[in-house]
């Protein structure tokens, strides 16, 4: 079976309600979303009028069909807003976790097997967030000490599931 590996179109902006978050989005139909591999499942780069790249991920419209949220920083660097008519492109990141290992983890994880192990079974979400957290921090002790503490949480939490 052959898979769709990019999608590109034509859209207007849209905006989500405040109380759904109030993000401006790009709709996905379920039908192109379907065609992906790993389908909804699916980690995206998104390229914005040919200008502006950025990964993401698919989110829920709550209709059947899916969105990838557009920071607003990306449409004012367009001079976009929402209604506007923007040109995109999704194709599916080649690395499924869609950011970049920090070293620091990365080092950790090559040196503690008990670490890797726990590491491997978390979800790719749970993986993501471990990520987004260390990149937040600038001192490296507290970027192994964070980890390690994600890591030996996510062990208890893995044991309390058995």
């Amino acid at each position: 079976m052959s898979y769709l590996k990019s999608f590109e179109d034509k859209q207007n902006i849209g905006q989500l309600e405040k109380q759904k978050g109030g993000y401006f989005f790009l709709k996905i139909d379920a039908e192109i979303v379907n065609q992906f591999e790993r389908q909804r499942h699916t980690r995206m780069i998104c390229i914005l009028d040919e200008k502006i790249m950025f990964r993401c991920g698919l989110n829920h419209l709550g209709d059947g069909n899916f969105f990838v949220i557009v920071a607003g920083k990306h449409l004012e660097k367009l001079n976009k807003k929402e209604g506007s008519l923007i040109y995109f492109k999704i194709e599916q990141d080649p690395d499924q976790l869609g950011v970049e290992m920090p070293e620091v983890l990365e080092a950790l994880l090559s040196q503690d097997d008990e670490l890797r192990g726990i590491f491997d079974k978390m979800t790719d979400g749970k993986k993501r967030s471990l990520i987004y957290t260390i990149l937040k921090i600038k001192d490296i002790d507290k970027q192994v000490q964070t980890s390690v503490e994600f890591l030996n949480k996510e062990l208890l939490n893995l044991n309390k599931k058995k």
